[in-house]
């Protein structure tokens, strides 16, 4: 018998058809998704049919490749791109195309909401978490702003993967981890908080679904859908977003472990049996989709940072590489500050990026590539250690993504870190975590008593590629830290006295 894991990204869609007992990969597809275009700076945006139309080739194609009989498929789990609003109407379709988790037209709502709970400390004292502005609660408000008539037709309120199981199922339905990431959820209490839901509508609370815990399935695919895919009974489970999802899918389910993705952005995500409140509001405080909480730090620069140099240079990942291991930790003294694109922690949006300490020494192709691989960790330490310093205890990391390709990323990383570092066999983690869910789930259905903790150690298999710290490194990078962190405080304070300098001119200027 089989499982289908389904990742529904903002690019596309991927699928992966997954043997129950051994947990191998058979099958793989690909259904690529459309933007909107033509929209306003910041907007970004999408048609929720772009999602089952590519849900749809994904799957056949993973089933074909896969070469199994359809009628074997028992369960299917999904996991979503997070933060998306998707509105539907009284006869539950679409008002109008999902606003996405990277659309950033809702700042000034955001602020809105925040000033109306006290601010941003009071905001996380009463959810738990901080109300970033890609986060849902801000696009519910925008629309109620902005579209009123369209938001006069708003009868039900899903995100990205939600708005898949109900397209599935027929059922509406939102489970504790991507609605923690939606800044309207108490993630303490696992319930909507009310003075949230009141700020942006009285009403509001009737708009959503109920919350129910991630062991808990949607339902079973319906006869419709069945009969396009050939499926028989098919149980659908609660899924999850991309985050919660690859948690589950790089065995990051207990405490001690760490999944580090090194992908355009970074992520570093752990298991926590308790809510994990950062009181600054640096590192994000979702539940996860197996019943704990999921503390995430998230930084907008890593493989972005080394694209742009291999395009400048025209170099290949082989040569990047190279250049690297010609270079000496530390970079002969060249620190580059990554924030090629802004930065979300520490919190510098408007920041750019930096080369601090060139000289005849070190001004040339090996200590730049070093240096850049260099700047991107140091950027995740600076969140690693706010982690560690609220009770993260990592013995493991976990790594995935682009950058857990390389040999060389994961020895700065472990260096840098001080931990282990391996990585896994599969590298679909969001789409082969949505699968893992849906056997659990299927299991407890038959009445198995089985520990998800148990079922993902017996099923993922790590990879041959791992690097170990070396110990001797220790002290050197500890001091480096230390002073990436010093750089990039004393530029940040210096940029906002230039800014403040700058305004003032122009105000001069104009009288």
């Amino acid at each position: 018998m089989y499982s289908l894991g389904i990742d529904s990204g903002t690019q596309g869609t991927k699928a992966l058809v997954v043997e129950l007992e051994s947990g191998q990969v058979l099958g793989r597809g690909y259904g690529r998704h459309q933007m909107v275009t033509g929209l306003k700076p910041g907007e970004s945006e999408q048609h929720p049919e772009t999602w089952i139309k590519a849900m749809e080739e994904a799957v056949t194609e993973a089933l074909k490749s896969a070469g199994i009989k359809l009628s074997e498929i028992v369960c299917l789990g999904i996991s979503g791109q997070q933060h998306g609003f998707v509105p539907l109407d009284e006869n539950f379709r679409p008002i109008r195309p999902a606003k996405l988790w990277n659309d950033t037209s809702t700042v000034e709502e955001t602020e809105e909401i925040i000033q109306a709970l006290g601010g941003k400390k009071a905001f996380i004292d009463k959810l738990g978490i901080s109300l970033a502005v890609g986060y849902t609660a801000s696009k519910i408000l925008w629309l109620k702003k902005h579209e009123p008539q369209n938001y006069r037709q708003l009868h039900l309120i899903l995100l990205p993967h939600n708005y898949l199981n109900f397209y599935l199922t027929g059922q509406p339905h939102m489970e504790y981890g991507d609605a923690s990431g939606t800044g309207l959820m108490d993630i303490r209490n696992l319930c909507w908080h009310q003075e949230a839901l009141t700020v942006i509508d009285p009403d509001l609370k009737k708009k959503l679904p109920p919350l129910s815990h991630p062991k808990e399935p949607v339902g079973y695919v319906k006869k419709e859908v069945a009969e396009k895919f050939g499926f028989k009974k098919v149980l659908v489970s609660g899924g999850g977003g991309d985050n919660m999802m690859a948690a589950i899918g790089t065995g990051n389910v207990s405490e001690g472990l760490c999944t580090l993705s090194l992908g355009t952005s970074g992520t570093i995500f752990s298991y926590s049996g308790q809510p994990f409140i950062d009181p600054d509001g640096e590192i994000a405080a979702f539940c996860d989709s197996t019943g704990g909480w999921l503390p995430l730090l998230c930084t907008m620069n890593v493989t972005n940072t080394t694209e742009l140099f291999k395009e400048l240079f025209d170099l290949d990942n082989e040569g990047l590489e190279n250049l690297v291991k010609a270079a000496e930790p530390g970079a002969a003294g060249l620190i580059f500050l990554p924030f090629v694109d802004g930065e979300r922690v520490p919190v510098l949006p408007q920041a750019s990026a930096v080369f601090f300490g060139l000289n005849r020494q070190n001004f040339n192709q090996p200590n730049l590539a070093r240096a850049i691989i260099e700047g991107t960790i140091l950027n995740l330490g600076y969140g690693l250690a706010r982690m560690k310093s609220l009770g993260l205890k990592p013995e493991e990391i976990r790594a995935t993504g682009g950058g857990a390709r390389s040999q060389t990323w994961l020895q700065v990383v472990a260096d840098i870190f001080q931990i282990p570092v391996v990585t896994l066999q599969e590298p679909e983690s969001a789409a082969y975590g949505a699968a893992l869910q849906a056997i659990w789930c299927y299991k407890q259905e038959k009445g198995e008593k089985i520990n998800l903790a148990e079922l993902v150690r017996e099923l993922i298999k790590k990879d041959t590629l791992a690097a170990v710290p070396d110990k001797n490194l220790a002290a050197f990078y500890q001091e480096l830290q230390q002073r990436f962190n010093s750089l990039w405080q004393t530029l940040s304070a210096e940029f906002i006295d230039h800014r403040r300098f700058v305004n003032l001119r122009m105000f001069q200027n104009r009288k």
